[in-house]
């Protein structure tokens, strides 16, 4: 099993038509992801196709449903009219829209947010890198991709994924699978200021399904996302878990690059480092989540859950054997990015950007993940 979408599930593309869309279409038909309609208004009747498939456009999200069995819609209409093809899909009934699309107008967001009352479609996004349940095949082919994420870095297993950054989430994942660790599903819940899935929301799902038996959650300050999530794992979540709070040496106040913080226009919990020791402390107390550490999380999953073939009873210990964290070593002594470790970090970001504009980053730096989190004070990744 997986959560939310399954190898077999079949996927609708709104905005097929744009330079986007078709992109990523592309990707996931490439992918072998069951992408079997296309809606764009005014271009019903035409066909998209890629390397010999053809997938039929429609005018509407319901024709394309009844005609096709779509079940999920990966929406890459532009933010204007981004929660019209939103509502679109609740009132066609689907399974699940994952809205891509970022810089959707909050207000329009509310309208969709209150317009999911009552409906059976869950919403993803918007703002989001999309979610990748992997396939069998090889880098994982065979698998559902609906969105942006990279699907050949994944690599099916029982380790689930949430998060709010979309490159983190490659991250994690490719951390994991260059270790030999797969994932059930991945998700990435996006950083918009009104969102329609929470962590909350997957950790549940996670949770009651058999085949995911440890989870990952990366969260990001700003919000109070992480502390209720936080909160939920103390009192429901009896699986392994591990997570990582990006932006925990920012400045009071300050908000995640690109307001990509949840809220950007709330006070209170979520804006300043200090307020996470309280809200994850008593699971680090616990080594049960591990508040500003990734790169064990990989390390330790290996060691202990894949490695080992004993999932359902290893314990994850993410602190133990690891040098100190980089946000303490940030606190400690900041210095500069310099010389090749500047050159490697503009590489993993050169590679992300390659990635949504539809190439594959095969020629990254195999180091890139390790060394992104631990290039300040003149560390060296540990392998």
């Amino acid at each position: 099993m997986s959560i939310l979408v399954k190898e077999d599930t079949r996927i609708l593309v709104q905005g097929i038509t744009g330079d986007f869309g078709a992109r990523h279409a592309r990707l996931s038909l490439d992918y072998g992801s069951q992408v079997v309609a296309g809606v764009t208004p005014g271009k019903g009747g035409q066909v998209f196709e890629h390397a010999g498939k053809k997938v039929p456009i429609f005018n509407t999200v319901a024709e394309a449903a009844k005609q096709t069995g779509a079940t999920v819609s990966a929406i890459f209409v532009p933010p204007p009219f981004a929660a019209d093809a939103i509502l679109e899909c609740f009132d066609a009934d689907l399974d699940l829209a994952v809205a891509i699309t970022e810089g959707i107008p909050v207000r329009d967001m509310v309208r969709a947010k209150r317009a999911m009352a009552g409906r059976r479609t869950r919403l993803i996004g918007p703002n989001c890198p999309g979610l990748v349940t992997p396939g069998r095949g090889d880098k994982s082919s065979g698998g559902c991709r609906i969105g942006i994420a990279p699907g050949y870095i994944h690599k099916r297993g029982n380790i689930g994924v949430v998060s709010r950054s979309g490159t983190l989430t490659y991250e994690a994942v490719y951390q994991l699978t260059s270790r030999g660790v797969g994932q059930s599903t991945c998700v990435g819940i996006g950083g918009d200021p009104v969102p329609g899935t929470n962590f909350i929301d997957c950790l549940r799902e996670f949770q009651n399904d058999p085949e995911t038996h440890a989870i990952i959650m990366i969260g990001e300050i700003g919000g109070s996302a992480e502390e209720e999530a936080a909160e939920f794992i103390k009192a429901n979540v009896t699986k392994p878990m591990s997570a990582y709070i990006a932006g925990v040496t920012a400045p009071e106040a300050k908000h995640a690059v690109g307001s990509r913080d949840g809220d950007p226009v709330a006070e209170g919990p979520g804006q300043a480092a200090a307020d996470l020791p309280s809200a994850f402390g008593p699971l680090e107390d616990e080594d049960r989540v591990v508040p500003d550490l990734l790169p064990p999380v990989p390390r330790t999953f290996a060691r202990e859950i894949g490695a080992a073939g004993d999932q359902q009873r290893a314990a994850v210990h993410a602190g133990k054997g690891v040098r100190e964290p980089l946000a303490v070593r940030q606190r400690r002594q900041r210095r500069p990015l310099q010389g090749a470790g500047r050159d490697r970090l503009g590489g993993l970001q050169g590679a992300d950007q390659r990635e949504r504009n539809g190439d594959k980053a095969e020629k990254t730096d195999p180091h890139f993940a390790a060394f992104f989190f631990f290039f300040g004070a003149g560390a060296s990744p540990e392998t």
